[in-house]
């Protein structure tokens, strides 16, 4: 059964805006989650708040001394919500932008010749942004496959092709494609087994929203997220960069402070919606568990998040009562597997009789949001080794119901006969 009892589940879902309907097509389940996750209601009042705002920072007035102060209590909520005591947050484009920066900073900061090392699971913008900068600076990229039938790639997997001249790794943290999350603590220490001095990035934007992050025990440079995946809105990303990362050459005004990511003046509006996920998730945590400190209160939401959204999975792929799982329809692939610990909120499946396009139209005709991954520069990687030209991503978040579960299949059941 879901982790959260039915009054919590409602008050849940009370606090995120347009949960059963879409302003533009009207009522429907929303699973199109890893797409972009649902916005809070704070976050809709807060940027509303700030968009009328002309002040900006580093002002002798009022007004710019509070931007300045949300500002401030922005960056500790992200340490907070990350447990980073150390390092530096910053917002930029987005985080496929930040990706590119950080990565491009690690890789021509670095020390001369070498490699970079990156792997075949990984989203396209980390694998562009190291391949694209490792042919700037003259290094070879080099690739360690991932394992078709899991959908992961394993600290072994690093250790058969890591050296001690890796200058910049790359780590995925979840697929977007398959939902399966790899142990970036794990990894990390088979990288640094043998290249200790090795600047370590990580692409956590699928994984953010479906449990917790621990930067204090992965032992890495860089760990980039998309708001918009986790509750806030478009627009911005949030980079976290090691003091590590932070002292090598970055981009910055000449004669201005040290170590300074940020360009130009900031969205203070960007930073304080953050701040609204950090307080809903500390909230969520208040609610599930006894804890009084914040960080162990996020812990908590963060293990009920994940009991809760795995409770969903496991009813989508095994079936509720007469109701056929998604791994029982005939000849179905379920990506990643069907028995896979790793899975976050996401199955993505493809029938070899009716191609993903259809079941994505028919679905949507039905008020159910999904979406079509194909085997393109975003998901080739994926798809194209198990033989799939397209396939159907189901993805959740912890707001999402059992009955809105059961509504899946049940019209899943109707479209496979």
């Amino acid at each position: 059964m879901p982790a959260f009892p039915q009054a919590l589940q409602t008050a849940i879902r009370d606090r995120f805006a347009h949960v059963t309907h879409c302003p533009f097509q009207g009522e429907r389940i929303f699973f199109e989650n890893a797409g972009g996750a649902l916005t809070l209601k704070s976050v809709v009042e807060t940027s509303a708040i700030f968009a009328a705002i002309p002040d900006n920072q580093g002002r002798d007035n009022p007004a710019s001394a509070e931007l300045g102060r949300i500002i401030a209590q922005a960056k500790a909520d992200m340490a907070l919500f990350f447990n980073a005591p150390d390092g530096r947050f910053f917002v930029g484009e987005s985080g496929t932008e930040l990706t590119f920066r950080l990565i491009r900073t690690a890789v021509m900061g670095s020390l001369p010749g070498g490699v970079v090392l990156g792997s075949s699971v990984e989203h396209p913008a980390s694998r562009s942004a190291a391949q694209h900068w490792a042919m700037m600076a003259g290094k070879a990229y080099v690739n360690v496959p991932h394992d078709d039938p899991t959908g992961r790639v394993t600290p072994e997997a690093y250790t058969e092709v890591v050296t001690d001249e890796v200058r910049v790794a790359t780590i995925l943290h979840t697929s977007p494609v398959t939902g399966i999350a790899n142990d970036v603590a794990a990894i990390a220490t088979a990288i640094r087994a043998k290249a200790p001095d090795a600047l370590i990035f990580v692409d956590g934007i699928q994984h953010a929203s479906h449990g917790h992050i621990d930067i204090a025990s992965y032992d890495i440079d860089g760990y980039v997220v998309s708001p918009y995946k986790m509750f806030s809105r478009h627009g911005y990303g949030v980079a976290w960069a090691s003091d590590r990362l932070t002292a090598l050459p970055i981009e910055t005004l000449m004669g201005g402070p040290k170590g300074n990511w940020e360009m130009g003046t900031r969205d203070t509006g960007a930073y304080a919606t953050f701040s609204d996920v950090v307080k809903y998730l500390d909230w969520l945590g208040g609610q599930v568990s006894d804890a009084t400190d914040p960080r162990a209160r996020i812990e908590a939401a963060g293990a009920a998040i994940h009991d809760h959204e795995q409770a969903l999975t496991d009813a989508m792929l095994r079936g509720i009562g007469n109701l056929p799982g998604l791994a029982d329809l005939p000849g179905v692939t379920i990506l990643g597997g069907i028995e896979n610990a790793a899975r976050e909120g996401l199955v993505c499946f493809a029938l070899g009789s009716l191609p993903a396009a259809d079941i994505v139209e028919r679905l949507n005709a039905q008020g159910i949001r999904t979406h079509i991954r194909r085997a393109d520069h975003y998901s080739g990687n994926i798809l194209d080794p198990l033989g799939l030209k397209a396939a159907v991503r189901v993805s959740l978040c912890h707001y999402n119901t059992l009955d809105e579960v059961r509504s899946l299949l049940a019209a899943m059941k109707e479209i496979a006969a």
